[in-house]
């Protein structure tokens, strides 16, 4: 599924970095499609700038120079960039066949009709998903320019993705893609889980570190999409006030929880297990179809107690998933063994590297 917010194609490429700018960390992969094999050449984690820094050029340029070199500054300079939740709309809306760029234009010059919200100087792009199943047009009705289609809509502000283009074109690399992140677990997944994505009805829930998100996936189809402002930082600080220690020690115990300490971590995951429970229902109520299971990546997807007591509170089956899963791994040598350990935190980079493709 690609949305790209930003495309500028030169040539056909078979090497990718797509780079997650997170709240904490930024996640980086260097991929290379060669005919029909993935490899993952390298990936990273590199700490986030300061809130206050992290859109301005000339920082966020030295930024973009840190993760080329924590990639062992590859040769490729195509870029993709994942913007996040805070950062980028993901809405979906109907509307008649029509072109893409006429679609941009409607956008751009009411998006208040369309999408509930004025988004003024924002850069739109849409993706018209596939009907379910072909319906002849009703009788009276003046063809198939009146039938609807559901449409995934996306944006950005102007001024983030001309910032973005400017950085890195100092750091010396070429914005091809930017993509909303909310996409990039759904095409791993699609990747790593063909079986799940095609045939089932399943959340996919990222433990991002300001935010947590939540899709839902219908036989391949995004139906639902939600933001829950609770993450990782909030969970550490719960576990920190709970036992009187620091956020360091938090954070630590958090990512290698010794179970005596398991009824405290579930009493502070549990309103994040409540909102993403909340988002369920919704779907459920709205089109009579269970949930069959609920795929959780992010940092906090590594800790198997943490996974436990979001299940509990979903009342669904719920487990981690690596999507490094599919890809042949090409990594240097030192880094094969935190490829498993990391691969959770890598969903978003790694799916957006699969768009941009």
């Amino acid at each position: 599924m690609g949305l790209p917010l930003h495309r500028q194609r030169s040539k056909r490429r078979d090497h990718v970095i797509a780079v997650d700018l997170g709240g904490c960390q930024t996640k980086a992969v260097h991929l290379q499609r060669k005919g029909g094999a993935w490899n993952l050449i390298n990936f990273a984690l590199v700490d986030a700038p300061k809130a206050e820094q992290a859109r301005d050029v000339a920082a966020l340029a030295e930024h973009f120079k840190a993760v080329l070199e924590a990639l062992g500054n590859p040769r490729t300079k195509q870029l993709t960039v994942a913007l996040g939740v805070e950062e980028s709309i993901l809405k979906q809306i109907e509307l008649p066949m029509m072109a893409p760029e006429d679609v941009r234009q409607m956008l751009r010059l009411n998006s208040k009709t369309y999408l509930q919200q004025d988004f003024s100087d924002y850069v739109f792009d849409c993706f018209y998903l596939p009907p379910r199943q072909v319906t002849a047009p009703e009788e009276g009705s003046k063809g198939t320019s009146q039938q609807k289609y559901k449409v995934l809509v996306t944006g950005a502000q102007r001024k983030l993705v001309v910032a973005i283009q400017n950085a890195a074109k100092l750091a010396g690399l070429v914005v091809e893609d930017i993509v909303p992140s909310l996409i990039g677990p759904a095409n791993a997944f699609e990747c790593v889980e063909p079986d799940s994505f095609n045939k089932e009805v399943v959340g996919l829930v990222e433990l991002g570190f300001h935010h947590s998100s939540i899709v839902i996936l219908d036989g391949g189809e995004l139906v639902l999409n939600r933001l829950v402002n609770l993450g990782g930082e909030r969970v550490t600080a719960g576990l920190a006030e709970a036992m009187g220690i620091s956020l360091t020690e938090a954070e630590g115990i958090k990512i290698g929880m010794p179970s005596e300490v398991q009824p405290t971590l579930e009493s502070v995951m549990n309103p994040l297990g409540r909102e993403l429970r909340a988002s369920l229902d919704f779907f459920e109520h709205q089109h009579d179809k269970p949930i069959t299971q609920v795929f959780i990546s992010g940092g906090a997807a590594r800790n198997e107690i943490i996974i436990q007591a979001l299940q509990n509170e979903l009342m669904v089956p719920c487990r981690s998933w690596n999507p490094t899963r599919f890809l042949q791994v090409a990594v240097p040598a030192a880094k094969v063994p935190e490829v498993e350990q990391l691969g959770p935190q890598l969903s978003v980079a790694i799916g957006s590297a699969v768009a941009s493709f």
